[in-house]
């Protein structure tokens, strides 16, 4: 029997890892509040053709081009377990379709701008991306 024959596949070492320490609660209400957002940009932004979010990458010093639903995932999957997983990139991409977070932010701000200045009372009313 060779370590193919294993329902699992071959023993490449144990798998075993020490769990990343929790997110405080700071870090959690960060999270929180970069789910909100992505929810903001994918609606405003997803309809003019923009595909997801271009992350500049401190390990490997590239841009990752990541699309909507996995960018909410990894936010959903650091909630949960405190770091992301590795995924797989789209095949080769069009960096057109892909807007940085700062991009997508100034964009909400605008469009919220607008909004408010369309208010027929003057007051201002809603919420700029990343007010702080």
């Amino acid at each position: 029997m060779s370590p193919f024959d294993d329902a699992f596949g071959p023993d490449f070492g144990s798998t075993d890892r020490p769990a990343p320490p929790p997110l405080t609660m700071e870090e959690r209400a960060g999270v929180l509040d970069d789910l909100a957002e992505l929810e903001v940009f994918r609606t405003l932004l997803e309809p003019t053709g923009i595909k997801g979010i271009v992350v500049d990458c401190p390990d490997c010093e590239e841009e990752h081009h990541v699309d909507w639903a996995l960018m909410q995932a990894n936010l959903r999957q650091l909630l949960e377990e405190g770091q992301t997983g590795r995924h797989e990139p789209p095949f080769e991409p069009n960096p057109d379709d892909y807007v940085s977070w700062d991009y997508a932010s100034g964009y909400a701000d605008g469009v919220a701008a607008l909004a408010e200045q369309d208010e027929p009372s003057g007051r201002r009313t809603g919420r700029h991306a990343r007010e702080e």
